[in-house]
Formats: C-alpha cells, sequence, structure tokens
C-alpha cells in the first residue's frame, strides 16, 4: 500500500524550528512513498516550496498538499484563493491538494465554471472530512461530490480522516460505507478522552476509540495511504509504520 507521512508527525519538531524542506529527508529515510506537507507550516513560500520539490523529486517522493481552508466560503462563494493554492501546489510539485468543503449548502454558482479555471488535470482536488458540523458530515460531504460528479469532475476525491470521526460524533464504520466511492486517500489516527474529558488525537494507531484495521475494511484498498498524528520522535514513527504495514 502506498505510505504517506504528513508533517503533523513531526509537529514537536517544527514547533523548533524545523523546516518541511529539511523533513523531506527524513520521510525518505523512514521508509514511507510521500509526504504530505502542510500549507500552515511554510515560513518562506519563496524559497521552501521550490526547496521542497527539488528534494522530493531527488529523493522520488510523491508531495501532497495540505491546504487549512474551505472550498466555499461562508456565503456560498467560490473561494477567492483557490488559484493562489493551486499555484503554490504546482511550485511544490505536488499530485493532490485537500481542502475542507465549507458552506457548499449555499453555493449557487456554477460548478463547471467555478472549478473549470483549476488545473484539476494536473493537481488532483480532494476534499476531507474536518472536526466542524459544516464541513464534517458524511452528508455534507456526499452532497459536493456527487454535485462534482454530476458536472463531469469524476477526477475530485475525498481523504477519509479516521479520527476525525471522533470529533464530529458521527460513526466512522457508517461514514466508510457510504463515502467509499469517493474515497481515494485515508489518514489514519485514533482518538480518544483524556482524563479531562477532552477529545484528543493519540500517538499510537492501536490506541484509541477506533479499531482502524475493521474500518478501513470498508474502504477502497488501492488507494494512498497517510499517518497523521504527532509522534515522539522517528523510532516510534518507525513502529507505527511497521503497525500499519503489519496489518496489510
Amino acid at each position: 500500500m502506498t505510505l504517506i507521512l504528513n508533517t503533523w508527525i513531526f509537529e514537536k519538531d517544527v514547533q523548533n524550528g524545523t523546516s518541511q524542506v529539511e523533513l523531506v529527508d527524513r520521510v525518505q529515510q523512514l521508509g514511507a512513498v510521500g509526504i504530505e506537507v502542510r500549507r500552515e507550516y511554510f515560513n518562506d513560500f519563496t524559497t521552501e516550496l521550490p526547496a521542497v520539490a527539488k528534494r522530493a523529486q531527488e529523493a522520488g517522493l510523491i508531495v501532497n498538499y495540505s491546504v487549512p481552508d474551505v472550498l466555499f466560503e461562508e456565503d456560498g462563494t467560490i473561494n477567492p484563493r483557490l488559484e493562489q493554492y493551486f499555484a503554490e501546489g504546482k511550485k511544490l510539485g505536488i499530485s493532490k491538494i485537500k481542502f475542507n468543503t465549507g458552506h457548499f449548502e449555499k453555493y449557487r454558482g456554477d460548478l463547471k465554471t467555478d472549478l473549470g479555471k483549476l488545473p484539476l488535470a494536473e493537481i488532483k482536488l480532494n476534499v476531507e472530512n474536518d472536526q466542524t458540523p459544516t464541513s464534517g458530515t458524511p452528508d455534507a460531504i456526499a452532497a459536493f461530490l456527487t454535485a462534482a460528479r454530476q458536472s463531469g469532475f469524476n477526477s475530485i476525491g475525498y481523504v477519509y480522516d479516521l479520527g476525525n470521526w471522533a470529533f464530529t460524533g458521527f460513526d466512522a464504520i457508517t461514514a466508510a460505507k457510504q463515502l467509499a466511492p469517493f474515497c481515494d486517500y485515508i489518514h489514519l489516527k485514533n482518538s480518544m478522552l483524556d482524563p479531562a474529558g477532552k477529545m484528543t488525537t493519540t500517538d499510537d494507531l492501536s490506541k484509541g476509540m477506533f479499531n482502524w484495521q475493521i474500518v478501513v475494511s470498508y474502504l477502497p484498498k488501492d488507494v494512498q495511504f497517510a499517518l497523521e498524528y504527532p509522534m515522539a520522535d522517528d523510532q516510534q514513527v518507525a513502529a507505527q509504520i511497521k503497525l500499519f504495514e503489519g496489518a496489510q
């Protein structure tokens, strides 16, 4: 299976000044086939984007781009920053770019026109279930993806984020069954309540409220998988990779 490492894994190092450019080599050394970089972790877009692209190409790694923004604004209009994000993606040499749907329920435009402005033949557009009532429900995601296909955008896909269902309260298996036809990328992380009763993301796939192996059995197998949760060090990352690979 195609395993990607999302740079949230290295949150502690990023907070201490490690750039995502430096993380490319670590991802390769850990044995993953790709890196998912996070827009909020870049400090200097002018220098870091092409540097990530160069290192990833030299390392033979896939690059995906996580953008913490929506496709549709609060008033339902298409996000005017999308073309900028895709331009950044081109500099990164990415395969996929990920957003949240946002307020598609208020959208009154023409998808064929609005999405047709984006280089979707070069970069695959994905949406993910997030931790909000707006973009984190199976029905909201299915509504957008169904409309996109009806408008001819069959390549637009879905990132199934396992851990986020704990925050929105939806059953992970029911959501997997409903959204499997759209899914081409799976973010793996687990969740549980901390001693104070707050829902948190754990640092171990096998620790939390989800039996991740059972859940993913309802999803496509020939898709990209990403580990996406903070870990203490590269030894723990290697152990979690081994856990993932051992379950295949």
